[in-house]
């Protein structure tokens, strides 16, 4: 009886094999930025694969032009390549380890705190009513919602920074400048690598035909969300800086920007979510699938439950719609170093790279 003796790839190994011939070819050096830095290397380190995957942006313009894709014997696939090595970077980075892949690969872990965290939410509702107080602060007090938001922030945000700091030395980055930062910021909120190098979009959702769907999708989500921490962010200073608490009024700085926000991000969410059920399953990290879905979801539910509270002002529903919105922001806040959402910083940290590459 015979043995195979058939070497077992790494995620790594395999998108270093299909880099290897993508170097060789040379096809899609007008693409996304993911070409040219491939083709300025003869060979590939762990850090070099791991930039390069953070760099991808799943367009898959790369895989509908390939000669080399099955049936071809060298059955190439560097969306889904990429993917999984991406995942699989991001899991490595995060602290504890374990539970970026979690998140990302077990849409029901996700519903489970986002379970918790409303049901955590109602609790304190419950047992920490004030006794005064108007507008939310009738059922929950500013210093309440402070001592639980402000370390569900804060904390995410220290994991992600370690998270960079591993990744900023494996794909050997040096000291940023801000020629460098500024050419990363544009990239990144423009996506111009979104398209593929192709002004009129890319393949994600279509195949071999372009749009530009999911770039306007995820432009959606990228100002909604800018908007609502702005909105976030307006609030405090009018409360902090000139003593004038919640509730705001339709026409207040928070609310100027909330409302939009909260209508960007929830359409973009579901923009996201209907491009991604029509979306070839096979050209990402398959495993993620649902992980992701489910963070699209969260986002959503987020913008949804806000603009749901602001609508329900002055009514009964407003006790039982704050704990839904808060538990949906809770959730996003704790899971955010190990959920999709955590891409947003290594996709920054990989055009920061690269524009050091460059010489920007």
């Amino acid at each position: 009886m015979s043995l195979d003796t058939t070497p077992i790839l790494t995620a790594t190994d395999e998108a270093r094999r299909q880099l290897e011939i993508c170097n060789a070819c040379r096809y899609c050096e007008g693409y996304c930025a993911v070409f040219p830095a491939t083709f300025a290397e003869r060979a590939f380190s762990d850090g070099d694969i791991t930039q390069l995957a953070n760099l991808c942006h799943n367009c898959r313009g790369c895989y509908y032009a390939c000669q080399y894709t099955e049936p071809h014997e060298f059955a190439l696939n560097l969306p889904a390549a990429l993917a999984e090595v991406r995942v699989e970077s991001w899991d490595r980075f995060a602290w504890p380890g374990g539970l970026g892949r979690l998140f990302q690969t077990r849409g029901v872990a996700l519903a489970g705190a986002l379970i918790l965290g409303i049901a955590a939410l109602f609790w304190a509702m419950a047992a920490l009513t004030p006794e005064r107080g108007t507008g939310f602060y009738a059922h929950l007090s500013h210093t309440i919602m402070v001592a639980i938001f402000g370390p569900a922030f804060l904390l995410p945000i220290l994991v992600i920074a370690m998270g960079l700091r591993g990744y900023w030395r494996e794909t050997g980055g040096t000291r940023v400048t801000l020629s460098q930062l500024a050419s990363a910021l544009r990239d990144g909120a423009s996506l111009r690598n979104l398209s593929g190098g192709a002004a009129h979009g890319c393949n994600y959702e279509k195949g071999d035909r372009y749009t530009l769907a999911r770039k306007h999708a995820h432009q959606a989500v990228f100002w909604g969300f800018l908007l609502c921490f702005a909105s976030t962010s307006a609030g405090t200073v009018l409360h902090y800086g000139f003593d004038l608490p919640a509730p705001y009024g339709a026409f207040s700085l928070p609310k100027l920007l909330g409302v939009p926000g909260g209508v960007l991000l929830t359409l973009g969410a579901l923009g996201l979510a209907g491009l991604k059920l029509r979306a070839d399953r096979s050209l990402g990290a398959a495993s993620a699938w649902g992980g992701e879905m489910a963070f699209v979801l969260l986002l959503a539910a987020t913008g949804a439950s806000g603009l749901a509270l602001f609508a329900a002002t002055g009514t009964a529903l407003v006790a039982p719609l704050l704990a839904l919105h808060l538990g949906t922001v809770l959730t996003f806040f704790l899971t955010m170093p190990y959920s999709k959402m955590v891409h947003g910083a290594y996709r920054l940290a990989a055009l920061v790279r690269d524009a050091q590459r460059k010489g920007a």
